[in-house]
C-alpha cells in the first residue's frame, strides 16, 4: 500500500472512491448515462461503488435489476443503441457468461453490421478474476475472452487512477467497452494528483503506462499483478537488475508499441497475469513481439507467468498456488536473465 505523499495536491484514494467518484461525476455531466444492475440503488452496490447515487440520482438513473444477466444486459445494450448511454454492472463477471451473446452477438457487432450507423455506447463493468475463497466457478479472468472479439474495447485497471480514468473514457466512448475490475483492489489506497481528482481527468483507452522504468527486463502485466510485478521489481532492484514494469490498462485495443519500445531497451520480457495460460493476454503478447521488429532485440525467449491451467481450487493453499505470486515473478525473470 502507498504511503501518504507530503506533496501537495496529492491524497489517497481507495479504488472503490475513485470508481464512486467517476460514476457520480458521469451521471451529473450527462444525463442519458444511467447504471443498472443486481443491487446497485437501494443498497448501494454489493461492493458499495454506487454508494450515495440512488439517493442523489433517483430510481430514473440508478436501477435495481432482477437476477437476470441476459435480461438487464439486453435493456442496456437495446437502451445504448437508442441513445442513452447505460452502466451496466455484473456484480462478478462470472456471470457475465449469462449475457455473453447480448454482449457479443448484439453490442460488439451492432456498428460494423450497421455500416456504422448504429452505435451501441454501453459500459459492461464489474469485478473480473480472482477473488479469495470463491472456488472455480467464480474466479475466471475475462481479459482473454473479451479481448479476442473485435467492437469491443477492454480496459482492465489497475491503480485508482486508472479506475476513474478509464471508467469515464468507457462511458464516453461511442462502442461498447468491457471495463474488468478486481475485486481485491477495491478497498486499496493508491496516490492520486490533483489532476486525477479533477472532473476533466480521463485516461486514453489503448494507451499502457509505464509504473516503473528500468534496463534490464520488460514485465508487462494488467490489473492486480501490476502491484506484484512491482513488488517483485523492488527486491530484484536489491540484487542489481532493474525491472522496467508497464501497466498494459487496455486489453483491447492493445498498446503492443510501449512494449516494443521497452523491449528494444531491455532485450528481456516477461508477461505477468491472472488469468489461465493458453490463448492468454500473454500469448497474444509473445506473439506480437515475435511478429515485430522487436524479436531481433530479444536476448532470449520471452517467458509468461500466467495462473494454473486448471479450474480454481477452493482450499487456500491450492488457490495461492494458482495464482502468480510475487516469487513466480522472481523467478521468470531470473531464469530469462540467466542469473
Amino acid at each position: 500500500v502507498p504511503q501518504p505523499c507530503p506533496a501537495a495536491g496529492i491524497s489517497q484514494v481507495t479504488v472503490r472512491d475513485a470508481l464512486n467518484q467517476a460514476l457520480d461525476e458521469e451521471l451529473e455531466r450527462d444525463e442519458r448515462v444511467f447504471l443498472l444492475g443486481e443491487e446497485v440503488a437501494q443498497y448501494d452496490g454489493a461492493y458499495k461503488i454506487s454508494r450515495g447515487l440512488w439517493k442523489k440520482y433517483g430510481d430514473k438513473r440508478v436501477i435495481d435489476t432482477p437476477i437476470s444477466e441476459m435480461g438487464f444486459t439486453g435493456i442496456a445494450v437495446g437502451a445504448a443503441m437508442a441513445g442513452l448511454r447505460p452502466v451496466c454492472e455484473f456484480m462478478t463477471f462470472n456471470f457475465s457468461m449469462q449475457a455473453i451473446d447480448q454482449v457479443i452477438n448484439s453490442a460488439a457487432k451492432t456498428c460494423y453490421m450497421s455500416a456504422g450507423s448504429i452505435a451501441v455506447p454501453v459500459v459492461f463493468r464489474g469485478p473480473n478474476g480472482a477473488s479469495a475463497g470463491v472456488a472455480a466457478q467464480h474466479s475466471q479472468c475475462f481479459a482473454a475472452w473479451y479481448g479476442h472479439c473485435p467492437g469491443l474495447k477492454v480496459v482492465s485497471p489497475w491503480s485508482s487512477e486508472d479506475a476513474k480514468g478509464l471508467l469515464k473514457a468507457s462511458i464516453r466512448d461511442d462502442n461498447p467497452v468491457v471495463m474488468l475490475e478486481n475485486e481485491l483492489l477495491y478497498g486499496v489506497p493508491f496516490e492520486m494528483s490533483e489532476q486525477a481528482q479533477s472532473k476533466d481527468f480521463v485516461v486514453p483507452i489503448g494507451k499502457a503506462k509505464i509504473e516503473r522504468q528500468g534496463t534490464h527486463v520488460t514485465l508487462v502485466s494488467h490489473s492486480r499483478p501490476v502491484g506484484h510485478c512491482l513488488e517483485a521489481a523492488a527486491v530484484l532492484a536489491k540484487e542489481g537488475v532493474e525491472c522496467e514494469v508497464i501497466n498494459l490498462r487496455t486489453i483491447r485495443p492493445m498498446d503492443i508499441e510501449t512494449v516494443e519500445a521497452s523491449v528494444v531497451k531491455t532485450n528481456h520480457l516477461v508477461t505477468v497475469e491472472g488469468g489461465w495460460p493458453q490463448f492468454g493476454v500473454g500469448a497474444e503478447i509473445c506473439a506480437r513481439i515475435m511478429e515485430g521488429s522487436a524479436f531481433n532485440y530479444l536476448d532470449a525467449p520471452a517467458v509468461r507467468v500466467t495462473g494454473a491451467d486448471v479450474p480454481m481450487p477452493y482450499a487456500k493453499i491450492l488457490e495461492d498456488n494458482c495464482i502468480p505470486q510475487v516469487k513466480d515473478i522472481i523467478f521468470a525473470v531470473k531464469k530469462t536473465l540467466n542469473i
